[in-house]
């Protein structure tokens, strides 16, 4: 609080009517320029507020607002692993809508644990988070019964979930076309000469590891190349450079695609690539999925499908907010991008 703040407000903390009274306006006026009200105040009035408030430092109290709406100025964001990239920029437009509207993001990571998923919704509940957002991809494409029952909860209480990837009933969803970018792929690189393929995947069940690699398939082979073969394991960076690693001491032909199932598996499959001497491109093709900033940095660039990343964050926080949201007619566009780890072969 400022040196000249008045003396009977350093005894205790500074309320809304302080800065009411401070600001010369009602305590309505206070409220709706300082809490995101709907009903637009004056520029001169919430100017004279936000001084005020400034002034006296004053700090919303986030969970009288909660109470006193039903729902906290907040929307919790669940994703499997914050280091991936993929959910970095999911995040990013999720943020972008929320400092539009004046809201806080609050993000909690599942790890691909459908048990610890449950209890994050259930400690979030208690915050009473004006959307919730369900980006971890997931075993199914209904929610668990478990999970299904916090949802329920926390839309009683007048929360909004979303959950990207769709297939769930009653709750609003963003759809990404997975198994249409994938397919698009792998008629992609068979135009481009390619005959044997290995696909390196997460565990079967996965819906959107199962959708790519479906996928995949279909167009590779649909494009005159031979069915891929298919390795299981994970989303992540580590599990791409085992799997590739396992491949390799197997026996993998000059001439080959490899597909991960996301740009981060890709480049954990380059790494395992390198470190045996194989050449990726001219030796061994490399794909990936997503478009994530670092496949475009490393050498050579990597071969992927765009996914507008962004903008996926950006419409499932609307999707959580918007009353009157209404899901688009058609998946947002996805986009086949040929790139120097896939050359032309001869």
């Amino acid at each position: 609080m400022t040196d000249d703040a008045p003396e009977t407000l350093r005894a205790g903390a500074v309320t809304l009517d302080d800065v009411a009274r401070e600001a010369g306006v009602s305590l309505a006026t206070a409220s709706r320029a300082l809490n995101g009200s709907t009903r637009k105040v004056a520029d001169s009035y919430r100017e004279r507020v936000e001084a005020a408030a400034a002034r006296l430092d004053y700090t919303a109290n986030l969970s009288a607002q909660a109470t006193a709406r039903g729902t906290s100025a907040i929307i919790a964001l669940l994703v499997a692993d914050i280091a991936d990239p993929y959910f970095g920029q999911i995040a990013s437009g999720v943020a972008r809508g929320a400092d539009e509207a004046g809201l806080i993001v609050t993000v909690a990571i599942t790890e691909r644990d459908p048990e610890r998923e449950v209890r994050l919704v259930r400690a979030l509940r208690g915050q009473r988070p004006r959307g919730l957002i369900l980006a971890a991809s997931r075993s199914a494409s209904e929610l668990t019964r478990e999970l299904a029952a916090e949802v329920d909860m926390l839309a009683a209480a007048g929360g909004r979930v979303v959950v990207l990837g769709g297939g769930v009933d009653g709750v609003r969803s963003i759809t990404v076309d997975n198994r249409g970018g994938a397919r698009a792929l792998g008629a992609a690189v068979a135009d481009r000469g390619y005959r044997r393929a290995l696909v390196l995947a997460a565990a079967e069940g996965t819906v959107t590891s199962d959708d790519r690699v479906g996928g995949f398939v279909d167009g590779f082979t649909a494009g005159g190349g031979d069915a891929p073969a298919v390795l299981r394991g994970t989303f992540t960076r580590e599990s791409g450079y085992e799997l590739m690693t396992r491949a390799l001491a197997e026996g993998v032909e000059t001439g080959t695609v490899v597909f991960g199932i996301s740009d981060v598996v890709a480049i954990g499959a380059l790494a395992a690539l390198r470190e045996a001497g194989r050449e990726v491109g001219s030796d061994i093709a490399l794909a990936g999925f997503d478009d994530i900033p670092t496949g475009r940095d490393v050498t050579p660039a990597l071969t992927t499908v765009r996914i507008p990343l962004d903008e996926v964050g950006y419409q499932a926080f609307h999707a959580a907010t918007d009353a009157q949201w209404q899901p688009a007619d058609d998946p947002l566009p996805l986009e086949v991008l040929l790139r120097e780890s896939t050359p032309a072969r001869s």
